[in-house]
């Protein structure tokens, strides 16, 4: 059995083309073993194993069911289901999903005791990812299929955030100003390609950005026709052919009238190629419009995700009741997804204008500056999302054209591996983890997951304890194991 220690002395200074003593340290550290108990480590609330995995277990039960039974109502609710699926299959598929869940939170601790028992100790590797894995594995196998594949887009998107704020922080890789937003260019620049390709696009990915872009940017459009010839129809020339009835220039004086008749000349009027199908705008109000339309989904967005805050804040803080309508963040989704479609429309307009062609090339371009619009609404969680999602389109694509093998059960296995890499960050290295997983990860367990003694685990080198502010569990000292930690040592009581 190796034993890990710390040297408190200043560092030594090793011969040329050798690692410096720390960094042989950290290694060596790495790759020992701490002979400390699974109480000791991980269930510091309890003794018993068995008991401590039950508590998980409970815990994470009581806080499943309440997560999937409104989710899984309110989507039946809008998807308009029939009174069968109420009867017969709501709360089966609640109950489903609420026993995946649990099994994933209470298996890790038995696997954590476990491994423990085997490997008569714990390595850096064993406290978060050798005990996750299994977990995570058995868990996704109760859970239903069709979720599955959001379940792992989901976690490797969280893993891989995770493993990049691990380099980082190893000095592996150098972190880039402004990344998400690169991500999110490159990764907007390959959706709207796929999007203005035939069968590129399908299901819920088409649809949505046929939603936020509109039908006119799909060349394959069914209400499409050439009006490039078609002369552009003036209202005089309206007006010649159909004369005004007698009342109605009174009715013009009124000013709402008079408005609307001018952005109508507007929008008639005005530059707009013969390859663009935008019929009943030109290029300028054709972008402006996107801009307004989408600007205002995006503020009512933010509005509604804040109702619930501002209801609980009614009758304690009325005051606060003006910033559910006048709050920044409202003012930046609203200006992320107007200034996107704005931005890619202008472009495509634009790109038709200068190359007198309509192509589908014009999309990367297009979709590239549209993604800078992120600069009003950065999101490191929103670029990766849809960069997985991109990485999934990808995948089965290949697999359709016989140039991508297929894996059988490989969402299963990404799955458990990302799941088992982000719970290897939550007990090592919390700080790079994200911030939004964490919490849930504390609110699953009933805030047991901090209980760790993370003080012990930092002879790894990963400043496990960095965001605990010293917390040291008190331990009952008939069920130590190692009397003492090298360094600060354990408080027994």
């Amino acid at each position: 059995m190796s034993l890990v220690r710390l040297h408190t002395g200043p560092e030594c200074v090793d011969a040329p083309g050798r690692a410096p003593a720390a960094q042989q340290s950290r290694v060596m550290a790495a790759l020992s073993k701490i002979p400390h108990s699974c109480y000791e480590i991980g269930h510091t609330w309890d003794t018993s194993c068995t008991r401590a995995a039950v508590d998980v277990a409970r815990g994470a039960l009581e806080v499943s069911f309440k997560i999937y039974a409104p989710l899984y109502l309110a989507a039946a609710v809008l998807r308009r289901r029939k009174k069968d699926y109420y009867y017969k299959r709501l709360i089966p598929e609640i109950l489903q999903s609420t026993s995946f869940l649990t099994a994933n939170g209470s298996l890790y601790i038995v696997f954590f005791c476990i491994l423990r028992k085997l490997l008569g100790g714990f390595y850096s590797w064993s406290a978060g990812f050798g005990s996750a894995l299994p977990a995570s594995y058995i868990a996704i196998l109760l859970e239903r299929k069709s979720r599955r594949g959001l379940l792992t887009i989901y976690m490797a998107n969280l893993a891989t955030e995770a493993l990049f704020r691990m380099a980082v922080t190893r000095g592996i890789v150098q972190p880039v100003n402004h990344g998400e937003v690169l991500l999110f260019c490159i990764t907007a620049s390959l959706y709207t390609f796929f999007f203005r390709r035939k069968d590129g696009l399908e299901g819920f990915a088409f649809s949505a950005l046929k939603f936020i872009i509109g039908k006119e940017e799909i060349p394959s459009h069914p209400g499409a026709r050439d009006q490039s010839l078609r002369p552009q129809e003036t209202p005089a020339a309206v007006e010649a052919v159909n004369p005004p009835p007698p009342g109605q220039r009174a009715r013009r004086k009124n000013l709402i009238t008079y408005t609307r008749e001018l952005l109508e000349s507007i929008c008639k009027q005005g530059p707009r190629h013969r390859c663009c199908k935008h019929y009943h705008d030109n290029c300028i109000s054709y972008c402006v419009k996107g801009f307004i339309r989408m600007f205002s989904i995006g503020y009512l967005i933010q509005c509604c995700l804040k109702v619930p805050s501002a209801f609980r804040q009614m009758f304690t803080k009325p005051s606060c009741l003006p910033s559910l309508f006048y709050n920044k963040e409202n003012f930046q989704l609203g200006a992320f997804l107007g200034s996107f479609v704005s931005i890619y429309k202008g472009t495509s307009c634009l790109l038709r204008w200068l190359r007198n062609i309509d192509d589908e090339i014009h999309a990367l371009i297009a979709g590239f500056l549209a993604g800078l619009s992120m600069f009003f609404y950065k999101s490191t969680t929103i670029s990766m999302y849809l960069f997985s999602k991109l990485v999934e389109t990808m995948y089965f694509k290949g697999i359709e054209a016989g140039q991508v093998p297929y894996f059988p059960h490989a969402d299963t296995v990404l799955y458990a591996v990302s799941t088992a890499i982000c719970f290897q960050a939550a007990v090592m290295e919390v700080q790079n983890l994200r911030p939004s997983y964490w919490k849930f990860l504390l609110r699953l367990t009933k805030g047991r997951f901090a209980l760790m003694n993370r003080h012990v685990l930092d002879v790894f080198g990963t400043q496990a304890s960095r965001d605990f502010k010293g917390f040291i569990p008190i331990l009952d000292p008939r069920f130590v194991v190692a009397s003492q930690m090298f360094g600060d040592g354990i408080q027994l009581g």
